[in-house]
């Protein structure tokens, strides 16, 4: 039986949890594969997750409140500027460590608890077919995405 060693490869996933009062929650999400034996970054720049806003902003067709963690790529000069030249978009920054008040952690949670748990992955397009399935079967299920919200303890309602 051949069992496989480490991977040079890496995934990783962007996502907003997107709410709104009255109306079905959403799940914008974008994968990023890395090849580490190529040279080039190891995960999304600030660009790539100005794109996504950007992207986030034209689907949702509304102004855009973010609440982020502290990840480093979220606290470039390159993306403070792009924040303060757009009204549409509002940004607060978690404090330092809290995972559990991030909405897109329940969704990391989601992905490790389905398909990919207890699962041998036979190459990188493998692992990149079940994410993306896994993905849009979150993504059509507003109720999981609201339960994210829910499990931080955060409500929508402005006090």
């Amino acid at each position: 039986m051949r069992v496989r060693g480490r991977t040079t490869r890496r995934v990783s996933i962007a996502a907003l949890t997107c709410y709104k009062p009255g109306q079905r929650s959403r799940l914008i999400w974008r994968p990023h594969r890395h090849n580490r034996t190529t040279s080039g970054r190891k995960s999304f720049a600030w660009t790539d997750y100005r794109d996504l806003l950007i992207a986030a902003h034209r689907q949702l067709g509304a102004p855009i409140v973010v609440i982020w963690d502290n990840l480093n790529t979220h606290l470039t000069d390159g993306m403070r500027r792009f924040i303060a030249g757009h009204d549409w978009l509002t940004v607060y920054q978690l404090p330092a460590y809290a995972p559990d008040l991030n909405a897109a952690e329940g969704i990391w949670s989601l992905l490790r608890r389905g398909r990919l748990a207890n699962r041998i992955i036979t190459d990188p397009e493998d692992l990149m077919r079940i994410i993306r399935s896994d993905l849009h079967r979150i993504q059509y299920r507003p109720h999981l995405v609201e339960g994210c919200l829910t499990a931080t303890g955060l409500d929508l309602e402005r006090s």
